[in-house]
C-alpha cells in the first residue's frame, strides 16, 4: 500500500507524521510524495488560528481532488470539530488526538504492540516534508491557561516521554540518517514535571548530549518562564544549537496579564540577556500576537517599542483570531479587524528590520551549515540551501551535491531571504 502524509502547523505535527511514516514502513508499506499516487492519505491538522483551521480543510480537499485515496484526518482541528472533518470529501476516518498514537495500528487493523518492540530508524519523508532534521515529540499537552490558546484544549494535560525512550529515539533518528534532532512539545519546557520524581528539561538535554553523539540538537519553542540561569550552562556543549525560540506574544505588561502569560517585559528582557551572555550571536526568535482584545493604542505602542529593543533574529506575527472555547473569545474590547492587520504589518516590519540586522552581523564569519536542499544549476554545479546552528538560511554553490552534509561556509552577502556564502577550507 502507498501512503502519503501531510501536516499543517507546528513542529509537533511534523514529528508525529515522521513517526507514522516509520510505523507504516515497518508494516511493509511505502511512503510516497504526493496524494495522487497514494492509497491512503493522512492529514495532521492544526487549529491554532482560524487560518490554520482553514488551511487544514484545504489540505484535505486537495487530497480528495488528487485521487481516490482513503483519507484519514487527525490533529487539533479535527479533534475539536470531528463532525465537520468527517463531512469533507474523501474522509473515511477521523482520529482524535487522544487516540493518535494508535492511528497506524487502527488504519492497518494491527495491535499497537507491534510497533512497541524497538524504536524505528527515522528515514526522511519524501517530497515537501523531506528534512535532514528529525523532529521528536518528547512532550504533549499543556497545563497553562493562556487565554488565547486553543491548543491546550485540543491536546489535553501535559505529559512527558520517559528519558530513555527519547534517548533511543535520538539514536534511531541518527541511524536513519538525521544529522540534527529537534526536540518538540506543546509545552516543551515543562518536560519531566509530571514524573513521580520530577525532572527538568535541563536533565533531558544533558542526557542526550552525554549518551548520544548526534551532531546537532535543537530546541523548539520554549516558554520564557521555564528557564533559569543554570539552563544556559548547557551551551558549553557546541552541539546544542545557538537558537532559542521564546514566544513573547506582547511587549505590553497589561496585555500579557490579560493573556495570562507568566512573564513580564522586564523578566523576558532579563532572560534574553542571559542567553546572549552565553553567546553574543545567540539567535532569539519569537511569536507575537497583534490586536488582542483590549489592546489599546498605548499598549500596542509599548509592545512595538519593546520588540524593537529586543532585536530579535526573527519570528512570527499572528493577527489575533477568536478561537471558540477560549477565554479571550469572551473578552470585551474587541479590536477592529482592519486595526489588527495594520498592527500585524507594523510588527512584521520591525521584525524584518531586526532580522536583517542580525544577518548583517554574521557577514564575514565562517559558520557550519547543514545542507537541507540542493538543485542543479548547470555549469555552476549545485546550488545548496541549508541552515546554520542559529537557524539562519544560507545559500552557496558547489561542484557536487551535498545534501545532508555539513560544510564550513564563509558568509559574504545577503539575498532576499537568506545569506550567501562560499565553501571554506577543505569544503571548497
Amino acid at each position: 500500500m502507498k501512503v502519503y502524509l501531510d501536516s499543517i502547523g507546528c513542529r509537533l505535527n511534523q514529528s508525529e507524521i515522521e513517526k507514522f511514516a516509520g510505523q507504516f514502513r515497518q508494516a511493509g508499506h511505502v511512503i510516497v510524495d504526493s496524494a495522487g499516487e497514494a492509497d491512503v492519505v493522512v492529514v495532521n491538522t492544526c487549529t491554532v488560528t482560524s487560518q490554520a483551521a482553514s488551511d487544514s480543510r484545504q489540505k484535505i480537499r486537495q487530497a480528495a481532488r488528487a485521487g481516490d485515496a482513503e483519507i484519514v484526518v487527525t490533529g487539533c482541528w479535527s479533534t475539536l470539530e470531528p463532525q465537520a472533518a468527517s463531512m469533507l470529501p474523501g474522509v473515511k476516518r477521523v482520529v482524535a488526538n487522544p487516540q493518535k498514537n494508535g492511528l497506524v495500528s487502527t488504519v492497518l487493523n494491527l495491535p499497537e504492540a507491534v510497533f512497541d518492540l524497538e524504536p524505528l530508524a527515522r528515514e526522511p519523508l519524501p517530497g515537501l516534508h523531506m528534512r535532514t532534521r528529525a523532529f521528536l515529540k518528547v512532550q504533549d499537552g499543556c497545563d497553562n491557561h493562556c487565554t488565547f490558546c486553543i491548543t491546550r484544549i485540543a491536546r489535553g494535560e501535559g505529559r512527558s516521554t520517559p528519558i530513555q525512550q527519547i534517548i533511543a529515539e535520538v539514536i534511531a533518528a541518527q541511524q536513519g540518517g538525521a544529522n540534527e534532532v529537534v526536540l518538540s512539545g506543546v509545552h516543551l519546557g515543562s518536560w519531566g514535571s509530571d514524573f513521580e520524581r520530577p525532572l527538568h528539561l535541563f536533565h533531558l538535554i544533558g542526557a542526550i548530549l552525554k549518551e548520544t553523539d548526534i551532531p546537532r540538537l535543537r530546541l523548539s519553542s520554549l516558554e520564557p518562564w521555564d528557564l533559569d540561569e543554570t539552563f544556559f550552562d548547557l551551551w558549553e556543549n557546541p552541539r546544542l544549537c545557538r537558537h532559542l525560540h521564546l514566544p513573547l506574544q506582547s511587549g505590553s505588561a497589561a496585555t500579557l496579564r490579560r493573556m495570562a502569560r507568566k512573564t513580564t517585559p522586564e523578566s523576558f528582557a532579563s532572560l534574553v540577556q542571559q542567553a546572549r551572555n552565553v553567546s553574543d550571536d545567540m539567535a532569539i526568535t519569537t511569536d507575537l500576537i497583534a490586536g488582542f482584545p483590549g489592546e489599546t493604542e498605548a499598549e500596542f505602542s509599548e509592545s512595538l517599542q519593546f520588540v524593537e529593543q529586543m532585536e530579535f533574529a526573527g519570528g512570527h506575527v499572528f493577527t489575533y483570531s477568536e478561537r471558540p472555547g477560549t477565554a479571550a473569545a469572551r473578552m470585551a474590547g474587541s479590536v477592529a479587524h482592519e486595526v489588527r492587520k495594520q498592527r500585524s504589518a507594523m510588527l512584521r516590519d520591525v521584525l524584518a528590520q531586526s532580522t536583517r540586522q542580525f544577518q548583517k552581523r554574521q557577514l564575514g564569519r565562517e559558520v557550519t551549515v547543514l545542507w537541507e536542499a540542493t538543485d542543479s544549476v548547470g555549469p555552476q554545479g549545485w546550488r545548496l540551501h541549508g541552515l546554520t546552528d542559529h537557524y539562519l538560511k544560507v545559500t552557496a554553490f558547489a561542484p557536487r551535491r551535498q545534501w545532508n552534509q555539513f560544510s564550513r561556509v564563509q558568509l559574504i552577502d545577503l539575498s532576499d531571504d537568506s545569506l550567501l556564502g562560499i565553501l571554506a577550507g577543505d569544503d571548497a
